[in-house]
């Protein structure tokens, strides 16, 4: 083995800190992106036996385990715990967990089953692994994902960073609105993606520690007080279970242009094959309905098969494009030859009777408690669908809106006139009538928001062959963050010019604040010793660097002072 992996033994804790607000975390993210990119190039080369022995270099280092345990415990999931009932929710436990994270003696605990409703009114199974489990998975995640993402496919957009379902659908556009593009499309849904791979061909073909690997494969579930043994299928749930899925189904897309053609040769633009994957379900053009069922199809059941998966048949279906079809909560259709992208009909009513709910539960709330429950939902859909043609469809959802607060407000007020009400709860604003507005300030957060509000704006998609290990594409992914972040904060004007005076990155561990991270303001002078909410007194740092802030005290000259080095 090369002498340039330094396989030596992990540092003492001791040597990193003290405690776990002591730990320097700028360091241990150079140090585990290091190890990532050596990773990214040795899979490039396909030198297995250097990705293996890299692997387990930064399984066992203090830096990785530090940052896997920092994940788990800052996530959504965080106060969720397994079948232990552990949580690790105070530093010290933090600090206690790093050393437990050893090949050596784990054994993983059944994952704990429960239910979530979908869509369609069905519930889907979602097991819950334990604290230490998580962050196990989370280590070798750091480890394993630099594989994932050189080995990906161009097309494949879900459950990967900085890709979304955004890219997806512009694809999509690429792919079928020319004149002469295919025009029709295979609609795939593979049944039961999660619950069905193979643990086999898994053990067989991930490039990840097997003895690891099979104990997360094997470990079953609890339900009801009964342990149930797992065959098959990866644990969803689980933080490493995404990427283990998106590995089994990568390769169909080289499958397809190997049978097929590569991009721009003379056979493809005979058959206009073309394929865009997000997480389990995927779409594939081509030039008659004849060549994507007797030929396509086919095809791709083989290669499911061998996964010990299959697609569904009724959801697997053969669409011309004047018809349109449905994909990721979005229509896509042609309309006279032209190729329109709007919001499904099925998206807009599940999104109009969520809203009919909350107003329900808020018969008796004050306006301003039902307006802050009521915006969040209705901005997060807006800007899911901005980038595609929606302003009809935003016109319609804030006139239903608008129906419901207006039977809202005369319910509550029986005895009332309709003038009256309308005084009450709907004010001139701006110049514009019928805004449902609180009559009292509480935090500036007292006027409910309109879809329309929402500026329609063309979706810039990533490179496809772009790859956040690679150290060509450093430049590409910092200027990708900018136009993902802007876009995600649009309208928060101080926030963004916080986030632009850092250089995208916060000052105590110098990495990028993305909304996958959060974010917390911290004030350098605080407010009761007179500090004030202007632009200089103020910093974006993320939210254990802040917590480590105040814990260890740092003044706010020696803030200022790492503020000025990372800008």
């Amino acid at each position: 083995m090369s002498e340039s992996l330094n396989l030596n033994e992990t540092p003492a804790f001791s040597d990193w800190a003290e405690n776990w607000h002591a730990i320097n975390w700028q360091l241990a993210h150079q140090t585990v992106r290091e190890l990532q990119v050596r990773i990214a190039k040795a899979t490039q080369a396909k030198q297995w036996r250097k990705v293996k022995a890299l692997q387990r270099l930064l399984t066992r280092s203090f830096s990785a385990r530090a940052l896997a345990v920092k994940r788990v415990t800052e996530n959504r999931g965080k106060n969720t715990p397994g079948v232990d009932g552990e949580s690790w929710s105070t530093p010290n436990t933090k600090w206690q967990a790093i050393s437990r994270l050893q090949r050596q003696g784990y054994k993983p605990k059944p994952l704990r089953r429960v239910y979530i409703p979908k869509a369609n009114g069905k519930r889907r199974p979602l097991g819950i692994p334990t604290m230490l489990d998580r962050a196990m998975q989370a280590l070798y995640l750091l480890a394993l994902e630099p594989v994932s993402e050189t080995t990906a496919d161009r097309n494949s957009y879900g459950f990967r960073p900085m890709r979304s379902t955004a890219d997806a659908i512009e694809q999509l556009f690429v792919n079928l609105s020319r004149k002469h593009s295919a025009q029709w499309v295979l609609e795939g849904d593979i049944q039961g993606c999660f619950d069905n791979i193979s643990h086999d061909w898994l053990l067989a073909n991930i490039p990840l520690d097997k003895t690891v690997l099979r104990k997360w494969l094997k470990a079953g579930f609890m339900e009801s007080n009964h342990l149930y043994r797992t065959e098959a299928g990866t644990p969803q749930g689980g933080i490493i279970s995404p990427v283990l899925a998106n590995m089994a189904l990568d390769g169909l897309e080289d499958v397809l242009l190997a049978r097929f053609g590569q991009k721009n040769t003379k056979a493809s633009y005979k058959t206009k094959v073309n394929y865009v994957r997000y997480a389990d379900d995927f779409v594939i053009t081509g030039i008659s309905k004849e060549l994507l069922v007797e030929e396509v199809q086919p095809l791709v059941e083989a290669f499911m098969a061998e996964r010990g998966l299959q697609l569904s048949p009724e959801k697997t279906v053969v669409t011309h494009i004047k018809d349109g079809f449905d994909f990721l909560g979005q229509n896509v259709r042609k309309y006279n030859d032209k190729l329109l992208i709007k919001p499904s009909r099925k998206n807009m009513r599940h999104h109009l009777q969520k809203l009919k709910e909350i107003v329900r539960k808020n018969r008796t709330s004050e306006q301003g408690i039902l307006i802050k429950q009521l915006n969040p939902v209705i901005r997060g859909w807006a800007n899911y669908h901005q980038h595609i043609v929606a302003v009809d469809t935003f016109k319609y959802v804030d006139y239903r809106i608008w129906k419901l607060l207006w039977r809202w407000s005369c319910r509550r007020h029986k005895n009332r006139s309709k003038r009256w009400v309308k005084r009450r709860y709907f004010h001139r604003v701006d110049g514009v009538d019928w805004v449902f507005q609180a009559v009292y300030v509480d935090d500036g957060a007292t006027r409910l928001i309109k879809s329309t509000d929402t500026k329609i704006q063309r979706h810039r998609k990533i490179k496809a062959e772009a790859n956040p290990y690679a150290p060509e594409y450093e430049s590409y992914f910092e200027q990708r963050l900018e136009y993902v972040w802007k876009h995600s904060v649009a309208g928060r004007k101080k926030l963004i010019s916080l986030w632009v005076r850092q250089l995208k990155r916060c000052p105590m561990c110098k990495q990028f604040i993305t909304s996958e991270t959060g974010w917390n303001i911290h004030h350098v002078l605080e407010r009761h010793k007179g500090g004030s909410d202007k632009l200089e007194n103020l910093v974006l740092l993320h939210p254990n660097c802040h917590r480590q802030l105040h814990v260890v005290d740092c003044s706010g000259q020696k803030l200022m002072e790492r503020l000025e080095m990372c800008s």
